[in-house]
C-alpha cells in the first residue's frame, strides 16, 4: 500500500510514540490527522507539519467519529493508528495487609487499555470499509499498541498485562473479521522505549532496562515504533500479526 496521498489517523498522536509516527507517516507524503487531547502539543505539531489535530476522547465514539470524519475528508483514509494512553492502576493481587487489589482500578485500566483501543478498532473499521479498494482489494491498514507485558506481565501489572494482552488477542480475530472487506489489523508490542515523555526519569530508566536488553544494550526509541508503523502499512502480507519491538527483552517477575 501506498502511503503517499493517503490520509492516515494517529489516535494519542500527541504523546512520544504518538508524535513519532505522525511525524514519519506525514514525512512519507501521507495527510495525517494527529488524534488527541493534548491541545498544546497538538496545536504545536499542526502549526510546524501543517497537519490537523483534532481533540480526541479515545473512550467516546461521537469523539472519535468526528476525528474519522476529519480524516476522511483530507484524503482516501488508509491507515489507522492506535497509540494512546490513559491512566492505570496496579498492585498486587492480594496486599500485604490481605486486601484485594481494588476492582474499580481494574475497571479503569481495562477501560484506557482495552475498551478504547476496541472502540477505536471497530469505528476505524468502519470508516476504512467505505474507502474505495485498491490493487488486490485492499482498502487499508489498523495497527493498534498492545505491550510485552501481555505476555510477561510483572508483579503489580495484573491490570495492566489483562489489558494489554486482550489487544494482542484481538489482532488476529479482527484481521479475520475484516479480510472480506480488504481491511489489515496489526499490532505492535513495545518493550521498554525511552520516550520525551520520562523527561530527566528518562535517564535513570534507561540506567536501569538498557543493561537487560539483550542486544542493543539500551531502551528503545519512539523513531523505531514509527518505522515500524510505516512498514506495517506498506507491507500488504502482514495482517493477523503481533509484532514484538523490544530488542529480545523479556520482562521479569520485577
Amino acid at each position: 500500500m501506498q502511503i503517499t496521498g493517503s490520509s492516515a489517523i494517529v489516535v494519542g498522536g500527541t504523546g512520544g510514540l504518538g508524535e513519532a509516527t505522525v511525524r514519519r507517516l506525514h514525512a512519507a507524503g501521507a495527510r495525517v490527522v494527529a488524534a488527541d487531547v493534548n491541545d498544546e502539543k497538538g496545536k504545536a505539531l499542526e502549526a510546524e507539519l501543517g497537519i490537523r489535530y483534532v481533540r480526541t476522547d479515545a473512550t467516546d465514539e461521537d469523539s472519535v467519529n468526528a476525528a474519522l470524519a476529519e480524516a476522511e475528508a483530507a484524503g482516501p483514509l488508509r491507515i489507522v493508528v492506535d497509540v494512546h494512553g490513559g491512566p492505570a492502576t496496579g498492585g498486587r493481587l492480594v496486599g500485604k495487609d490481605g486486601s484485594p487489589l481494588p476492582l474499580d482500578g481494574f475497571r479503569t485500566t481495562i477501560d484506557y487499555y482495552l475498551t478504547s483501543v476496541f472502540n477505536v478498532l471497530r469505528l476505524g473499521a468502519a470508516a476504512l470499509a467505505h474507502q474505495e479498494p485498491l490493487e488486490e482489494g485492499g482498502r487499508g491498514v489498523i495497527v493498534t499498541t498492545a505491550s510485552i507485558a501481555a505476555y510477561e506481565g510483572q508483579i503489580g501489572q495484573l491490570p495492566y498485562a489483562a489489558a494489554k494482552g486482550g489487544v494482542a488477542s484481538m489482532t488476529l480475530v479482527a484481521a479475520r473479521d475484516l479480510s472480506p472487506l480488504g481491511i489489515r489489523v496489526t499490532t505492535i508490542a513495545p518493550g521498554t522505549i525511552n520516550t520525551p515523555a520520562y523527561g530527566k526519569a528518562g535517564d535513570q530508566l534507561e540506567a536501569y532496562w538498557g543493561p537487560q536488553v539483550p542486544f542493543p544494550k539500551r531502551m528503545g526509541r519512539s523513531e523505531e515504533y514509527a518505522a515500524l508503523v510505516q512498514g506495517l502499512c506498506e507491507n500488504d502480507y502482514l495482517n493477523g500479526e503481533v509484532v514484538r519491538l523490544d530488542g529480545a527483552l523479556r520482562f521479569p517477575p520485577k
